[in-house]
């Protein structure tokens, strides 16, 4: 059969090149479109052979034999020269099959300090920034869009054209997991921030040079039920005891105002609402009548990871995220999701599953048709038809370059956050005068030496600064341990850890808070509370040595008990009792 190459003419109009392009897809190209999974780099820059651990298909089998076209990197990344070499190496394989369809390779976040492999990864050769909850406390659209802006930049450089991000969520259960991939508790704000960083990654339109935007998790995931994330099953419900889902909608109103190209629904399922209890990739009543028919939204929709099949993730079993429709086989999981509206399964790779269901009549062509021309769109508006391939000298020009590194460096200091500075008999413990003796925790060989003496014991300094993070509980599984769970509290024999070295010297305790920490235990103790979220050393010691003054205000409450936050309501912010430090507090110098 010849094939009507015309979709390859950049100068017809995006709609006519997606139909001549679609009329000609087989069905099994057609379900190719549907499955977005993690995809691995062969060793140097090749194509993958698979990954027996991980699960991970052929690259050859993925494109060749599954006709899939949209992929999501997995792994650290080793230098944006290998990256961009890569990226050609599957376009290259991708231009051999009967279509040559491009592929789309999204990431989670690369460019800052969370190494979640199910959430995030390394920033490795990319410039390094603080964790969105560290944009949010330094409250700066601009640099928010900076931001967004590095991340396209650096991107697209070796390939990437789809960010899984930004998480949009709102961080109102002060125990959930995910909060450091928000930009906190306050719609206002997130909605600011948000609409800064999607202009940063997509411009004032998606086009040749954007990255295209998935947001998540819409309609908002951070009302969890005691704080337990949907990942698992003991996390599946999201409940508004504060009848306040609205308030978690903002945000989300933002970013589909300013364009958002993507939108992703998270796994939870809403409970006690006017909505089905069904996890929002299967929710109808929020995928079709809120965010399609409500707010207009025509972007792919494309589910959390691994909604349809069970699963097997560092060793362990985990069963698909099918909360609410756990009953259903894998083919009616699916169809309940094309109903809802979805366009597309992240996380799976069986595009047979759905062949099967159009040939049973269960699923019809014309519906797989509505997501596909959705799909396909995007790669027409990307560019991907007409330039697929990425120069690997200017990847490595790009990424990581001199400039964005020291964007990223100044977005970590002004994240930084002080909570308390005591007085002493010279006046305020902060900021630090240099040449002090200095026990020190939680820093990198030598890094201290600019700022003073490093000394082994509390006993010989003049003042030690502790570097630790947020508490949280051990769970059973390595999959579990990756999201920081459960009580906020220090154990107790950690906190008189910190305690004793108070007593010995002033001390200066810095707290990475991924979520909050309960401080209570060391707030009249400690010379100084210091917050951060994602930042290097050099970063924090400059804030505290006064280099650089501090302008990080909180973009979450800090309760000041477990039995506040029990007390809660998880979907309101600022709900807990007495807090220690409340949300917008930090200090200057």
């Amino acid at each position: 059969m010849t094939i009507d190459t015309r979709y390859r003419d950049a100068a017809l109009p995006t709609a006519q090149r997606v139909d001549i392009l679609l009329a000609q897809m087989t069905l099994e190209e057609k379900a190719g479109l549907f499955f977005q999974n993690m995809i691995a780099m062969g060793d140097g820059g090749a194509l993958a052979e698979g990954s027996p651990e991980f699960s991970l298909p052929s690259t050859e089998d993925y494109v060749v034999g599954r006709h899939m076209t949209h992929f999501n990197l997995f792994g650290a990344a080793p230098d944006a020269r290998t990256i961009a070499e890569w990226q050609n190496r599957v376009q290259e394989l991708t231009a051999s099959t009967r279509l040559g369809i491009p592929v789309t390779l999204s990431t989670d976040p690369r460019h800052s300090f969370t190494d979640n492999p199910g959430t995030a990864m390394l920033a490795g050769p990319f410039s390094q920034w603080p964790e969105p909850l560290g944009l949010a406390a330094a409250g700066d659209a601009e640099m928010a869009l900076c931001f967004g802006d590095t991340i396209r930049q650096e991107y697209t450089a070796v390939g990437l054209r789809v960010a899984l991000h930004p998480q949009i969520d709102l961080a109102t259960e002060p125990r959930w997991a995910r909060q450091v991939g928000t930009f906190g508790q306050d719609a206002d704000l997130t909605a600011r921030l948000g609409v800064a960083y999607i202009r940063g990654l997509q411009g004032q339109a998606l086009g040749p040079e954007s990255v295209a935007a998935m947001v998540k998790h819409f309609p908002g995931g951070g009302p969890q039920k005691d704080g337990e994330d949907p990942h698992f099953a003991y996390g599946r419900e999201q409940v508004y005891p504060g009848n306040n889902f609205d308030y978690h909608l903002k945000p989300f109103e933002a970013v589909i105002e300013a364009g958002a190209s993507q939108m992703m629904p998270y796994y939870g399922m809403p409970v006690g609402t006017e909505f089905e209890e069904v996890g929002f990739g299967f929710n109808k009543s929020v995928i079709t009548a809120l965010l399609r028919e409500r707010y207009g939204f025509d972007g792919i929709v494309c589910t959390d990871w691994g909604l349809i099949t069970d699963s097997v993730i560092a060793g362990d079993p985990f069963p698909a995220r099918a909360w609410g429709v756990e009953h259903l086989t894998p083919g009616e999981r699916m169809i309940k999701a094309l109903e809802a509206g979805v366009d597309q399964f992240g996380g799976e790779a069986d595009p047979s599953l759905l062949v099967e269901l159009v040939r049973s009549g269960a699923v019809t062509e014309d519906r797989l048709d509505v997501s596909a021309r959705r799909l396909l769109r995007e790669k027409f508006v990307l560019g991907l038809f007409d330039s697929p391939y990425v120069d690997p000298d200017r990847a490595e020009r790009t990424v990581g370059s001199a400039g964005f590194r020291a964007a990223g460096n100044a977005a970590q200091r002004a994240s930084v956050t002080i909570l308390t500075n005591q007085a002493n008999d010279d006046g305020a413990t902060l900021p630090l005068a240099r040449g002090l003796r200095i026990y020190a925790e939680g820093f990198q060989p030598g890094a201290l030496a600019a700022y003073g003496v490093q000394v082994e014991t509390p006993e010989d300094a003049d003042v030690a600064i502790l570097r630790v993070a947020a508490p949280f509980e051990k769970r059973a599984t390595t999959f579990e341990n990756f999201f920081h769970a459960g009580s906020l509290e220090f154990p107790a024999d950690e906190a008189e850890r910190i305690l004793a070295i108070a007593r010995a010297v002033p001390t200066v305790l810095d707290v990475f808070l991924e979520r909050p920490a309960i401080l209570t235990p060391f707030v009249e103790s400690a010379a100084a509370l210091v917050a951060d979220f994602g930042a290097s050393g050099e970063a924090l010691l400059d804030v505290l040595f006064g280099v650089v003054p501090p302008r990080g205000r909180l973009p979450i409450e800090l309760p000041s008990s477990m039995a506040a936050v029990e007390a809660s309501r998880p979907d309101v912010p600022s709900d807990t009792a007495d807090p220690l430090f409340p949300f917008g507090h930090g200090l200057t110098y």
